[in-house]
């Protein structure tokens, strides 16, 4: 099975084509004002219009409450939630039954946490995905670095990994952690926000070798 690939912080509709067209699952939209990669709602509304089925929609949330997520869903209404704030388990499995929308938790991978725990705490309350990104003392993803995949985990929950992919080390560290999709940003963008088709193809082309068995 192919590993799966979600391109996010998309702000562009050039940006939705050229992720579409070169294999991508899932395109993310990121609802956190202090990122460069932010959108707002009227703009994921027009985003999303050239979003194509089969191909899912996240929106990152990071420490929103219940109103500000239900606000942002009335008109830009994705398909999957990715929490990736300090979000409890309890608050993830809420709030997302409270918008009816799956969901699940991005961890920052600290030296001192107990990881294969952490992830079963959200699995455990129906999480459909646990996402690994590389920690950082301040921002909320987005770091452009890698933390040690060979500490990536083998468990009965679909894994995610995160934190500085790039085109030139995608296959790697497909054969490496043997996630069950990936998630890249920064690293194919000419600017924060700003995606770059060539770059875009030749990261889903380093999937499709890293995928193959």
């Amino acid at each position: 099975m192919r590993t799966r690939a979600k391109i996010c912080g998309i702000t562009r509709i050039e940006d939705i084509h050229s992720a579409v067209n070169a294999g991508a699952d899932a395109i993310g939209f990121v609802f956190f004002p202090p990122s460069p990669r932010s959108v707002t709602q009227e703009q994921a509304k027009e985003l999303i219009q050239h979003v194509p089925a089969y191909v899912q929609t996240v929106g990152l949330f990071v420490n929103a409450s219940l109103d500000e997520i239900e606000q942002i869903l009335k008109q830009a209404p994705v398909d999957i939630l990715q929490f990736h704030g300090d979000e409890s388990p309890e608050q993830c499995q809420q709030i997302s039954s409270q918008v009816g929308r799956r969901w699940y938790k991005a961890i920052q991978v600290k030296p001192e946490l107990d990881v294969i725990n952490t992830i079963k705490s959200y699995q455990n309350v129906g999480a459909s995905a646990v996402l690994l990104d590389t920690w950082h003392p301040e921002l909320k993803g987005g770091t452009g670095h890698s933390f040690d995949w060979s500490k990536f985990p083998k468990l009965d929950i679909p894994l995610i990994l995160a934190g500085g992919l790039k085109p030139d080390n995608i296959e790697d560290a497909i054969k490496t952690t043997n996630a069950y999709a990936v998630d890249v940003s920064g690293g194919v963008e000419s600017a924060k926000g700003i995606k770059d088709q060539q770059l875009i193809e030749q990261f889903m082309q380093g999937v499709q070798r890293g995928s193959a068995k």
